[in-house]
């Protein structure tokens, strides 16, 4: 494994039957108050799709899918999906969601390049979800709003584990702190970026960090974004770029931050070739995605 820590004297607070039923409880309650904060359709989302159809999301750009042929098909080959980005995208388009609505599914998938440890497998299970924003909607205050109405869910959903399980204490913070990666390489100059995460997030306990794939002052990323999707380049959070970013919470079982949610106001199609251009990188204009209309926020 690339890294596992395994906390001395550590002792789980539920016994296995208790963590499995916990785990049905979290993720029912926690998508129902989801998909009422973000007015959100539940979808049935795919396991896999037709390589070459520009649908499979590329994630950092150099990942590889889990491929297989299709007998039926001549032996073409479909790909495991990495996530669902451009997927929803298209769902998006065929319900004819309207601006202010969107939808949400539990997305399934296997990604063999994963660094394996605490938080990460081989097999991925997450909530997946897409909204159609406004043009007007395109700026850095709706994306607070959203990721702030979306922490208010998981304040929730802690609550209701305490009620179910009081051993299992609520810890984390009423206020969910936001700050630009240009920021917090400012802030911890001598540091590399997750031990950033790191400081920051165990200082406040909750930490929203906008900015996600943009150059930084020092010529450096603070970490990879999908070069086709993620809008780290339109002036966001006190004038620096980004409309993105990613959730962290502070572990004090594993003493670290955890990263839960990566969002953000994805490419409006308008953009869309100047960006890649500048980012080079090169993309068939003729795949359904590339082909698809609006503007979209959305998450994983």
């Amino acid at each position: 494994m690339s890294y596992l820590i395994k906390p001395e004297g550590y002792k789980p607070l539920l016994d296995l039957k208790q963590t499995e039923l916990g785990i049905k409880q979290i993720k029912e309650f926690f998508q129902l108050n989801l998909s009422s904060e973000l007015r959100l359709r539940r979808v049935t989302a795919p396991l896999f799709v037709l390589k070459g159809m520009g649908i499979n999301d590329d994630l950092n750009g150099v990942e590889r899918a889990v491929s297989f042929p299709i007998k039926d098909l001549g032996d073409a080959q479909a790909e495991v999906v990495h996530s669902l980005a451009k997927w929803k995208r298209l769902t998006l388009a065929d319900y004819n969601i309207e601006s202010g609505y969107g939808i949400y599914t539990d997305m399934n998938a296997i990604r063999s390049d994963e660094e394996l440890g605490n938080l990460h497998s081989l097999y991925v299970d997450q909530w997946d979800w897409e909204r159609v924003i406004t043009t007007e909607d395109r700026n850095v205050n709706f994306l607070k709003e959203i990721v702030t109405r979306i922490y208010a869910a998981m304040i929730r959903t802690e609550y209701m584990v305490y009620e179910m399980y009081p051993q299992i204490k609520p810890c984390l913070p009423q206020k969910l702190h936001f700050i630009h990666a240009e920021e917090l390489r400012q802030l911890y100059p001598n540091l590399e970026p997750k031990c950033r995460e790191h400081a920051i997030t165990k200082k406040y306990g909750a930490v929203f960090i906008i900015g996600i794939g943009c150059k930084l002052s020092d010529g450096k990323k603070h970490d990879g974004r999908a070069p086709d999707y993620d809008d780290y380049t339109t002036e966001g959070l006190n004038g620096l770029p980004g409309l993105n970013g990613d959730l962290l919470l502070w572990d004090n079982v594993l003493q670290r931050s955890i990263e839960l949610s990566s969002m953000g106001i994805a490419l409006p199609y308008t953009s869309y070739f100047c960006y890649i251009c500048s980012r080079a990188f090169y993309f068939t204009s003729t795949s359904p995605f590339n082909k698809s209309q609006g503007i979209y926020i959305s998450q994983e």
